[in-house]
């Protein structure tokens, strides 16, 4: 194996015993180096650099009102200096589970502003994400804001520091939001160094359970604020992002460690999503940029317009985080009147973007945030448009996976390429197409089809808003494919023969058509503002039964149960 291809197994020791192994090949993260691609500044003072040079700028805007720059920094440096009254400080894990709001951000730069490494994750998942990422992370602290994770916190021995923005704290867990330190915490020099990891990416994935991905502050403010600059077109004015995701999740950590620390533009937010209350805060908040998942977008375009309602502030929609359909496309432009840029990427370490959505194209790879490439099953590479899985190298590219070498081995090739389990193709013109998940297939009778394959043909519908495909168990061949969606308010609720002749006449294959489908008034959400796989697929499978004839469209009110089924 030669120099150029060498992993550095350097490791980051976190005070509780996490090992994080640097995995992205030593002479690849020079060649960046020497590029300008990865900065070597961490975090926090990126942040102080633009808090002392712009104090007034407008930092972070919530439903409280406006934090500026010079505020946001104090705050930040009134939680760092809780934070090491409490024993913590470089070397630890500090866990956040906050509503979007200034508190959350300013947590989050407290945590770099120690040399410590933050692991947010989103609200509304439960007491068994506390449990399993504090324990998989060893963290030494924690904010945590719901009386379960507060008790889930309470059995781990090494935690610790608890704290709480809960007016009923649990015993021994500590004001965040009200609480004046006994000292002032001074920062002295880079906390951290530019290499040493930063915050730890939580994504559910297809794992079992949620798995943890660890970005340095180069990969940061190198490789994901380079795709930030890019959508946004710098240098082009004040930049105001609308961030309508979880600024814990994946997706949302565009927000705090680059939106503010490396680019110091303006950060909007809100505490839950709704789309009226979204729509209120373009009118309102004016930004530049809404970032949000395709089923966001949907809701606040498909909503009456508001009296006066200007949006002539914003230079584009940005959707991420799943397929955008190209109805939802159209009906943001025409709704918006901006390009609507769509983003394919995950927290694994790959990203590829487009202001021009047109089927399957996900956009040309930037190098300066990842260097993309399609590899057949035998490792070797594809030829042009030949499909192959997508694999990713670049100043983007994460350290490793926390705590779980088997998903380095599963997900890391020996040279560093990173794995996505995504089946792709680049076109002559370097165009990389998305053509679905490798291992997200329903296997009908031996015959394999890909559900984003359907799910992108139905996007095309005018008169459906969302769409997803799940599978539902059948004697005869093992699953069938049913295509849940919602329908265009106003529009006719589809039937299943309607549907199938959309498909038809885009030229899908019959036998990958749905057999059944589900008709609802709205699909679920996760807590990072995508549909819910889990529970449409047991709503599914709960209305079809095992009576239900392939052709059926079945209606669905989730608070009433089935209304109406259907035959052909």
């Amino acid at each position: 194996m030669t120099a150029t291809h060498t992993v550095r197994e350097a490791l980051w020791r976190s005070r509780n015993g996490l090992d994080l192994p640097d995995r992205v090949p030593l002479a690849d993260r020079r060649a960046w180096e020497a590029q300008g691609l990865c900065p070597d500044t961490d975090l926090f003072t990126l942040f102080r650099r633009h808090a002392l040079a712009s104090p007034g700028r407008e930092a972070v805007v919530d439903e409280r009102g406006t934090v500026s720059y010079g505020e946001l920094y104090a705050e930040v440096l009134r939680i760092a200096a809780l934070f090491a009254e409490a024993g913590l400080g470089a070397r630890d894990v500090i866990a956040l589970r906050l509503a979007n709001g200034r508190l959350a951000a300013a947590a989050e730069l407290a945590v770099y502003a120690l040399g410590a490494v933050a692991l947010p994750y989103p609200l509304g998942g439960g007491i068994r994400d506390t449990r399993t990422l504090l324990a998989r992370s060893r963290a030494g602290g924690a904010v945590l804001s719901e009386a379960g994770d507060l008790e889930a916190a309470a059995e781990l021995p090494w935690l610790r520091a608890v704290f709480t923005v809960s007016s009923g704290a649990a015993t021994g867990a500590r004001r965040l939001d009200r609480a004046t330190p006994g000292r002032t915490f001074r920062p002295s020099g880079p906390p951290a160094e530019a290499t040493a990891p930063a915050r730890l990416l939580v994504s559910s994935g297809s794992e079992a359970e949620p798995k943890m991905v660890a970005y340095s502050h180069q990969a940061m403010a190198g490789g994901r604020a380079a795709y930030l600059r890019a959508l946004a077109g710098l240098p082009a004015g004040p930049l105001r992002f609308l961030v309508l995701v979880p600024l814990a999740s994946s997706y949302g950590s565009l927000g705090v460690p680059v939106a503010l620390a490396a680019l110091g533009a303006t950060l909007i937010v809100r505490g839950r999503f709704d789309a009226a209350d979204a729509l209120r805060a373009v009118v309102e908040h004016r930004p530049t940029h809404v970032f949000a998942v395709p089923t966001m977008l949907r809701r606040m375009a498909d909503l009456p317009r508001l009296p006066g309602e200007d949006t002539s502030c914003l230079r584009a929609v940005v959707s991420s985080g799943a397929a955008l359909p190209a109805s939802t496309a159209t009906a943001c432009r025409e709704r918006f009147g901006v390009p609507v840029v769509t983003v394919y990427g995950s927290s694994d370490g790959v990203n590829c973007h487009t202001a021009a959505p047109a089927g399957d194209i996900a956009g040309t790879p930037d190098p300066a945030v990842a260097v993309i490439r399609i590899v057949r099953p035998d490792g070797s590479p594809a030829a042009t448009g030949e499909p192959g899985e997508i694999q990713a190298k670049g100043p983007m590219t994460p350290l490793c996976y926390v705590g779980a070498p088997e998903l380095d081995a599963r997900y890391r090739t020996a040279t560093g390429w990173v794995r996505t389990g995504d089946l792709g193709a680049l076109d002559e013109a370097g165009r990389l197409r998305v053509l679905g998940r490798l291992k997200n297939v329903v296997i009908r009778g031996g015959y394999t089809i890909s559900p984003a394959e359907v799910e992108h043909e139905l996007g095309t519908d005018p008169g459906i808003a969302e769409a997803v495909c799940v599978p539902v168990p059948d004697e005869e061949f093992g699953e069938r494919l049913c295509a849940c969606v919602r329908p265009v308010p106003g529009a006719p609720a589809p039937v299943l023969d309607t549907v199938t002749s959309h498909l038809e006449a885009l030229g899908l294959e019959r036998r990958k058509f749905p057999e059944y489908l589900l008709v609802l008034e709205r699909l679920p959400l996760r807590p990072t503002g995508k549909v819910c796989r889990r529970t449409v697929t047991g709503w599914a499978v709960e209305a079809l039964g095992a009576g239900t004839p392939p052709g059926a469209t079945v209606h669905v009110n989730p608070r009433q149960n089935i209304s109406l089924i259907q035959g052909k």
